[in-house]
């Protein structure tokens, strides 16, 4: 992961903004040791093993491993870096030995083993598609096999590492104070991390689905930062208050296209669908210039991986060609069909996501032009099952196997390939198969946007992931953080 231009800028900007005198925080605190944040989505757990956090930097939670914002791994419970075999279906760590849990219970490598055979398992199995078994080799020194060489196991292993039980207890920097499910978690500062108590010793997050709601708490003073789309971002420029910064992220926007439907999934519907949309105006209107225009799934963060040239050119007449040549004829109303098949269909999206409404309405009106009918369907996140089109976002940051999983068989193998060289040759050779035959239309690749007080020193950008929650992105080394 590097650092965008849009990035390094913001970071200037938040650096000159840090000269003003601090705004009451939204807790009231005037020593700015309290700090109240919003995100949009919740966390169903806070059990790593359920899936909290998979970036790392959990709070809660130390990993083995941690990601730097260069996208480097630096040891955390574990004493270096893993060591792979040979053959590279092996990976062995050796543990820390002064390492304690909130509880005063120490860390070891029998907590290690439990949590990885717990993830064999369990709901991460499928992320750890390749790990086989987890052996202690002795009370410091743990060894992962895996089933086939993977190149990026390492980075897998930021996994937080959670005491035995029910309770969340950790060996992070912050312990759990309250947790209301859906509504909100309260983290207070564990003084005795063995990096010293953070200077932000009690952070509260809200969850906010509504982007116009956190919006307005922050104009309302009852937020010190929060994730924004675009377009309600900008409107925080020069504020006196407040400091806008910009995160590449590998946050690619994909509207799926299932295949067992006569129309979504019928091949030359597809190709069409990807001819129509004017990708650089869906970023310039729907994501307010922010977000990258791409019609291939890899992000731009995996740079090598991108095959050069590559992509889907906006062709409108050849979209209706490949329709008309196909049988889809259009009617009196404009819409098209082919024996008997209409060509509509519903594509869902989060309800009260205006940057994915934004998108899925510029696609609609894209699809419309050919002779297509999509009809925008906003729907709560929990019932996006992936069953019906729907707006979606794929990608990772650091592992092109992750990032393409979603296409299946292909990435498998290509994510098999270990001489990094040819490893790339093959996901270049996935995107020239996607090219061929696509099953999904890429829109774009969104930025993210952060709102954050001016009060605090620290901040530090990364290239984030899909999505933004209170784990990553702009707060991912909050404990670092002091007031000015």
């Amino acid at each position: 992961m590097v650092l965008s231009r849009a990035v390094a800028v913001a970071l200037v900007g938040l650096l000159a903004a840090c000269t003003a005198e601090p705004t009451p925080t939204a807790s009231g605190d005037r020593e700015g040791r309290s700090m109240v944040i919003a995100t949009a989505v919740a966390p169903a757990s806070l059990d790593p093993l359920s899936g909290y956090a998979p970036y790392g930097a959990a709070k809660i939670y130390d990993g083995l491993v941690e990601l730097e914002p260069g996208g480097t791994l630096r040891p955390v419970l574990a004493a270096a870096l893993p060591v792979p075999s040979a053959d590279g279906k092996a990976w062995t760590i050796v543990l820390r030995d002064d390492v304690f849990f909130h509880d005063k219970a120490k860390f070891g490598a029998a907590d290690v083993i439990a949590t990885y055979q717990a993830v064999l398992a369990g709901a991460l199995k499928s992320r750890f598609s390749t790990l086989a078994a987890v052996h202690q080799l002795d009370s410091a020194t743990v060894r992962f096999d895996l089933t086939l060489p993977t190149p990026g196991f390492a980075s897998l292993l930021v996994l937080g590492i959670k005491r035995a039980g029910d309770a969340p207890v950790g060996t992070g920097p912050y312990q759990v104070e309250s947790w209301k499910p859906g509504r909100s978690l309260v983290l207070k500062a564990y003084p005795d991390h063995r990096g010293g108590a953070p200077k932000i010793t009690r952070v509260t997050v809200e969850f906010v689905p509504d982007d116009e709601i956190r919006a307005q708490r922050l104009r309302d003073g009852k937020l010190d930062g929060a994730d924004l789309p675009a377009r309600l971002a900008v409107s925080f420029q020069g504020s006196s208050a407040f400091t806008t910064v910009r995160h590449s992220a590998a946050d690619v926007r994909v509207v799926t296209l299932p295949s067992i439907s006569p129309v979504t999934g019928d091949a030359s519907m597809r190709l069409a669908l990807n001819l129509c949309v004017d990708r650089r105006k869906l970023v310039d209107t729907a994501l307010a210039g922010r977000g990258k225009p791409t019609s291939l799934p890899v992000p731009t963060a995996l740079a090598e991986f991108v095959e050069p040239g590559a992509r889907f050119e906006f062709d409108v007449p050849r979209a209706k060609a490949v329709l008309d040549m196909a049988g889809w004829v259009p009617g009196l109303d404009g819409v098209r069909r082919k024996s008997g098949v209409v060509a509509e269909f519903d594509v869902a999206y989060p309800v009260a996501d205006i940057a994915n409404r934004e998108l899925v309405a510029g696609f609609a009106a894209a699809a419309a032009a050919i002779g297509v009918k999509v009809t925008p369907r906003p729907t709560l996140r929990a019932a996006l099952t992936g069953a019906t089109a729907e707006l979606t976002a794929v990608g990772d940051p650091l592992d092109p196997g992750r990032a393409l999983s979603w296409l299946g068989d292909r990435t498998a193998a290509a994510a098999a390939v270990t001489d990094p060289a040819q490893r790339a040759v093959a996901f270049r050779a996935v995107q020239r198969a996607y090219l061929d035959e696509p099953s999904a239309v890429v829109l774009a690749e969104s930025d993210h946007s952060y709102v954050i007080r001016q009060n605090w020193n620290g901040y530090q950008p990364v290239v984030d992931a899909t999505g933004t929650d209170h784990t990553w992105g702009a707060w991912w080394n909050l404990q670092t953080w002091a007031p000015r």
